[in-house]
């Protein structure tokens, strides 16, 4: 297990349930990236690759 899967299974545990839209999702990157900006090129290749996933060409 990678050290950052233990966020993600802290995602899934407390919020898997839930349903957000994009915009939510696309909003509260948006706030993390404000409020850590040395994580910003991080967040936009996230950002990005969600954003492209059924795009056959990438």
């Amino acid at each position: 297990m990678y050290f950052t899967d233990r966020g993600i299974e802290e995602l899934a545990a407390r919020r898997g349930e839930e349903e957000v839209s994009l915009a939510w999702l696309a909003d509260r990157l948006s706030e993390f990236t404000d409020v850590h900006p040395e994580f910003e090129t991080a967040i936009e290749r996230l950002a990005t690759w969600l954003a492209r996933l059924d795009d056959p060409d990438d």
